[in-house]
């Protein structure tokens, strides 16, 4: 799963931290498959990734 957030400058580690609060992964579970969780974080000033985190569940 994926998330892309834009963030001011520095990464905050939002993205991951949303797919988790929201509960997005939960409908994935029961399919018993390697689940990956990918933040992806933006600047919106440089405009480039200055965040990228990968989680596995």
């Amino acid at each position: 799963m994926f998330e892309f957030k834009v963030v001011e400058l520095l990464p905050e580690g939002k993205a991951i931290e949303q797919l988790k609060a929201k509960g997005y992964v939960d409908k994935y579970r029961a399919l018993g498959q390697p689940i990956h969780l990918i933040g992806v974080e933006f600047s919106r000033e440089s405009r480039n990734i200055v965040g990228l985190e990968v989680e596995h569940v």
